[in-house]
C-alpha cells in the first residue's frame, strides 16, 4: 500500500458538486460528480459534497494521507462566510474555511471562486497558457470572469475582481443599490435564461434546450438574441478595458457555442480597437475543478499563504493564494 500523500480538488457549483483525488503532481486518480441538491439548503448541500469527497478518497487512495484540499465555489469564500453567493439559499452564511478544516483535519485548505479557479486551470494547463493578459469568461448557472495577468489570476481588493454578474445594465441603474436594480447575472446566465424562457415555454427547460428550440421558435429566438447581445455588450467593454490577448469561454452554456460565438465575435471585431482571439476553453466544463486541484497542489508544495493566515477579513488577498 502506497503512503505517498494525495490532494483533493472540490468544486461546489449551483447545480452540481465535483471532486477529484490526485497525486502531488495533479495527476487524477479518480473523480466523482453529484447533484448539489440546493433545494435541501446550504448545509445539506455542503455536507453532501464533503461526504462524496471522503468516499472518493477512501476508494481511490485508501490509507494515504491528505496533504491539501483546494476548493472552488460560487461566491467569494472566507473562513466564516461566503460573499455574493445567491445560487443556494443560506450559502452565504456557511463558515466555509472553518468547515473545510474541520472536515479534513491536518490538510492545508485553499479556497477561491469558481471563475478564478477556472482561469487558473486555463492559464496553467489550458487555452490561456502564455497569454498575457487574458480573460476567462464563465457562462454557467451564473456569470463571472477571471482575469489573468502575468500568469496569475487577479483577486481584487476584496476578492471580487471579475464579478461582472453585478454590472450595471443601463444609465438608469447609476446610483441604485443592488436591490433596486436588475444586475447583469439576472439577465445573462443559465439560470436567468431558464427562468425567462419558462414564461414562454411552460413546463421548464434547460438553457441548452432554449438555445436549441430558439432555432424554430421565434419567441425563444428573440430571447437568445437578447441574451447574446447583452453579453456581447459587456464582454466588448471588458476587452476594451483589459486589452486581453485571448478570451477563453467555459461553463455549461458553451454547449451552445455554435449559437453564441458568431454574435460575440462580430461584436469584438467591430467594437474593440485590438480585438482579442476568442476561443472555447480547453476545459470547458470542469475548469473550476481543475483549478481547485491546482490550488491543492500548490498548497501541498508550500506555495501560497501559511495555514495560519488571517481568515476574518474583507481583504481576500490575505486568504487566497
Amino acid at each position: 500500500m502506497s503512503h505517498v500523500p494525495v490532494v483533493l480538488g472540490l468544486d461546489f457549483g449551483g447545480t452540481k458538486i465535483a471532486a477529484s483525488a490526485c497525486d502531488l503532481t495533479g495527476t487524477r486518480l479518480a473523480s466523482a460528480t453529484i447533484s448539489s441538491d440546493g433545494q435541501l439548503g446550504a448545509q445539506a448541500s455542503f455536507d453532501r459534497g464533503i461526504e462524496a469527497a471522503k468516499r472518493l478518497l477512501d476508494s481511490a487512495a485508501p490509507g494515504r494521507a491528505l496533504a491539501a484540499v483546494g476548493v472552488s465555489t460560487f461566491g467569494i469564500p472566507f473562513d466564516d462566510r461566503v460573499e455574493l453567493a445567491p445560487a443556494i439559499d443560506g450559502w452565504g452564511e456557511l463558515p466555509m474555511g472553518r468547515a473545510l478544516r474541520a472536515a479534513f483535519p491536518g490538510a492545508r485548505v485553499r479556497m477561491t471562486t469558481d471563475a478564478k479557479a477556472a482561469a487558473r486551470a486555463e492559464a496553467r494547463w489550458g487555452a490561456l497558457t502564455g497569454c498575457d493578459p487574458a480573460l476567462f469568461l464563465n457562462l454557467g448557472t451564473g456569470l463571472a470572469a477571471g482575469i489573468v495577468i502575468g500568469g496569475e489570476v487577479l483577486a481584487g481588493g476584496d476578492g471580487a475582481a471579475g464579478e461582472i454578474g453585478y454590472n450595471l445594465r443601463a444609465i438608469a441603474d447609476v446610483g441604485l443599490a443592488l436591490d433596486q436594480r436588475t444586475p447583469l447575472e439576472d439577465m445573462v446566465s443559465g439560470q436567468a435564461l431558464t427562468r425567462r424562457a419558462a414564461g414562454l415555454q411552460p413546463g421548464g427547460t434547460s438553457a441548452g434546450a432554449v438555445f436549441q428550440a430558439g432555432q424554430d421558435d421565434h419567441r425563444l429566438a428573440g430571447l437568445v438574441t437578447d441574451f447574446i447581445n447583452e453579453l456581447a455588450y459587456h464582454v466588448v467593454n471588458l476587452a476594451i478595458c483589459l486589452n486581453p490577448v485571448r478570451i477563453a469561454v467555459g461553463g455549461g452554456i458553451v454547449r451552445s457555442w455554435d449559437r453564441i460565438r458568431p454574435g460575440l465575435q462580430r461584436a469584438l471585431s467591430a467594437g474593440v480597437p485590438f480585438p482579442p482571439e476568442l476561443v472555447v476553453a480547453r476545459f470547458p466544463y470542469d475548469a473550476p475543478l481543475l483549478g481547485a486541484v491546482a490550488l491543492a497542489v500548490d498548497a501541498a508544495r508550500g506555495a501560497g499563504p501559511p495555514d495560519d493566515a488571517p481568515r476574518h477579513t474583507n481583504n481576500l488577498r490575505r486568504v487566497m493564494p
